[in-house]
């Protein structure tokens, strides 16, 4: 059985946003635009996504 994965880039500058989607931003491992980071597809994680999904571009993987 392989674990999914989920790619996150980091499209769009949370500047302007409020602190909490800057601090999700920082709770996924992004730091600077165009950062790859890949998380376990998980139920908080796929919370943290929705709350910056118009910062972010995903994708599924398989491991």
């Amino acid at each position: 059985m392989s674990n999914k994965l989920l790619r996150i880039t980091y499209v769009k500058s949370a500047i302007g946003y409020n602190v909490r989607q800057k601090r999700t931003i920082r709770a996924l491992g992004l730091h600077r635009l165009g950062d790859v980071v890949e998380q376990n597809d998980t139920q908080p994680i796929r919370g943290m996504i929705d709350r910056v999904q118009h910062l972010v571009k995903v994708e599924e993987v398989e491991s």
